[in-house]
């Protein structure tokens, strides 16, 4: 099928300079997400295009004070368990890029595999959609912030909390955190200095221009604290960032991939903060 969209000296004279550094001047962004420190990762084996993860429930434990009869075992218990599909879904993006101009092939795989990242962290916001939603009635916004945290809490939640800030709502947070409140706090000092939120309430606090009213599909979204067992990914072989030489185009294919997968495992173990409509 024919394809003219192939880049070149032709069409991308922006790139045609001495000496081409290699920035991508895209509103991209690394994922957060995918080196599983904060939603963690199922390797999908080759042969299989889903993930099984198993939640298993929580069983309450026996004091023995006594034996009932000799040589007699005490009562087993068998947790409950249900089951979540991670069904994988194959994300791509192509180029060509032409011999003419001498564009360095490396600049477009780092744009080719950006635009992967930034679908990758796109479907993980959506899907925070799917965590437990509060509606933000209090002026100051770090008031309800402390009170979904308690709420992950008193689910039964006793693990590391994460918390992504949507870009949309980071002014808020800085403005309360720079306000008498945090007076020569530690958490103040550090993001006034830095520009990151850094961790409040134990809560590690990141920003996301992707957790955003379009990706989630929730009006006013403000920010998502959840745990590592709110959600959990899938993932096979990473991401894949290949070049192929394509003598028909004079030039080189381009394409990254990756097959990638996200499930919300408990919505109790995360809370979407969003504006009371």
């Amino acid at each position: 099928m024919a394809n003219s969209a192939y880049a070149s000296g032709l069409n991308l004279d922006a790139l045609m300079v001495p000496v081409q550094a290699q920035t991508v001047y895209a509103a991209q962004e690394n994922s957060l997400y995918l080196p599983g420190t904060m939603i963690p990762m199922v390797n999908v084996p080759a042969g299989s295009a889903t993930a099984q993860v198993a939640v298993m429930g929580s069983v309450a434990a026996t004091a023995i004070s006594s034996e009932a009869a000799p040589g007699v075992d005490f009562d087993t218990v068998l947790p409950t368990d249900t089951k979540k599909t991670i069904t994988l879904e194959l994300i791509a993006a192509r180029t060509v890029l032409r011999d003419f101009g001498g564009v360095d092939v490396a600049d477009m795989s780092r744009i080719m595999g950006n635009a992967i990242s930034s679908s990758v962290d796109t479907k993980i916001s959506a899907e925070m959609a799917n965590l437990t939603q509060q509606e933000i009635t209090d002026a100051n916004l770090l008031h309800e912030f402390y009170e979904a945290v308690g709420a992950i809490r008193a689910a039964g939640e006793t693990g590391p909390l994460n918390a992504i800030v949507s870009a949309a709502a980071y002014k808020e947070f800085m403005e309360h955190i720079g306000s008498s409140a945090f007076s020569n706090a530690d958490v103040q000092n550090a993001a006034m200095r830095t520009g990151q939120i850094g961790v409040l309430a134990g809560v590690n606090c990141y920003v996301s221009s992707f957790l955003n009213d379009t990706n989630t599909g929730v009006t006013g979204t403000k920010a998502a604290i959840f745990s590592a067992d709110a959600m959990r990914g899938a993932i096979q072989g990473g991401v894949n960032v290949e070049v192929e030489r394509r003598a028909s185009a004079v030039g080189n294919d381009v394409v990254a991939s990756i097959a990638f997968g996200i499930e919300t495992l408990d919505a109790t173990r995360g809370i979407l903060l969003k504006d009371a409509a």
